[in-house]
C-alpha cells in the first residue's frame, strides 16, 4: 500500500529583516494509512514547522510533499485551503471553538465551505458529536462545557468532513490526567478504525499512546522508531480513581 504522506527533502527557511532562519532541513519520511505517529522534540526543533507543512498551513521552501497521492507542495493558497477542508482534520490544544456558537454549529462549520445543505450539515455534525460521546451537549456553548467536552467537540469538527488525516497539536496540553487519557482513548479508537493520526506533543507519556515516534532536533529527524506496545488509554482510565462523569 502506498503511503498516505510522503515528504522528500522538505525544508523551510524563514527570512526576517535580512536574516534567514532554517526551521526544517531536508526532511524525508513516509506515513502509511492507519498509522498513529507521535512527533516530538524540544522548542525550536522543527516539529511545529513540520506539522504546519503537513497541514497545508504553510508551504516548503524546497522539497516535495504528497498527501493521499496528490502533490501538494506546489499548490496555490486556494488549492491548499481546499485540501485542508476536505482531507485534513485539525485538533488544537486550545480547542479553537467559536464561543458564541453551539457545539453543533461549531462542528457544522467546515461543512459550510463544502456547500453542504443545512439539513445534511445538521445530520453529519450530530452523528460526529454522537461518535465522540457528546451528542447530548449539541446545544451547549463552549463556556458550558468542560475542557474534555470541548476537545471532544473539536475532534467531532475535525472528523465531520471525513478527512484522510487527523493532525493533533498538543491536544491534551490544557487537560488534566483523566481527561487527557479520555482524549487519547478516543484518538486510539479512531486510529483503530483506520484513521491516520499524527500527534505533536512534548510529553513522553502522551507519545506512548502512539504506535510510532518521530523525534526532531535542529530541523532534522533524529529518531524514528516503532512503538510495538503502545500504552492502552482505556486500561489506564480503569486504573484511575473514579470521578464524576459529568465533569469530563
Amino acid at each position: 500500500m502506498d503511503p498516505i504522506i510522503v515528504t522528500r527533502d522538505l525544508s523551510k527557511v524563514y527570512r526576517m529583516e535580512g536574516y534567514a532562519v532554517t526551521a526544517l532541513k531536508s526532511v524525508s519520511m513516509d506515513i502509511h494509512a492507519a498509522e498513529f505517529v507521535a512527533v516530538m522534540g524540544p522548542s525550536g526543533s522543527g516539529k511545529s514547522t513540520f506539522m504546519n507543512l503537513l497541514g497545508c498551513l504553510d508551504t516548503p521552501s524546497t522539497g516535495e510533499y504528497w498527501l493521499a497521492g496528490d502533490k501538494v507542495s506546489e499548490l496555490s493558497p486556494d488549492a491548499l485551503a481546499a485540501i485542508r477542508n476536505r482531507r485534513i482534520g485539525f485538533v488544537f490544544q486550545n480547542f479553537n471553538l467559536l464561543p458564541r456558537t453551539s457545539a453543533l454549529e461549531n462542528v457544522e462549520l467546515p461543512l459550510l465551505y463544502s456547500h453542504v445543505s443545512s439539513e445534511e450539515r445538521h445530520k453529519r455534525a450530530l452523528a460526529r458529536l454522537d461518535q465522540v460521546g457528546v451528542a447530548d451537549r449539541a446545544s451547549h456553548h463552549p463556556a458550558q462545557l468542560s475542557g474534555g467536552q470541548q476537545q471532544r467537540v473539536a475532534i467531532a469538527r475535525a472528523l465531520v468532513n471525513d478527512p484522510v488525516l487527523i493532525l493533533a497539536d498538543e491536544p491534551t496540553g490544557a487537560l488534566d490526567t483523566r481527561t487527557s487519557f479520555e482524549v487519547m482513548e478516543l484518538l486510539q479508537q479512531l486510529n483503530g478504525n483506520g484513521m491516520t493520526v499524527v500527534l505533536v506533543t512534548h510529553e513522553h507519556d502522551i507519545a506512548a499512546f502512539a504506535s510510532r515516534r518521530v523525534g526532531f532536533r535542529d530541523g532534522h529527524i533524529v529518531d524514528d522508531r516503532a512503538n510495538p506496545e503502545p500504552a492502552d488509554a482505556k486500561a489506564l482510565l480503569l486504573e484511575l480513581a473514579p470521578t464524576d462523569a459529568s465533569a469530563v
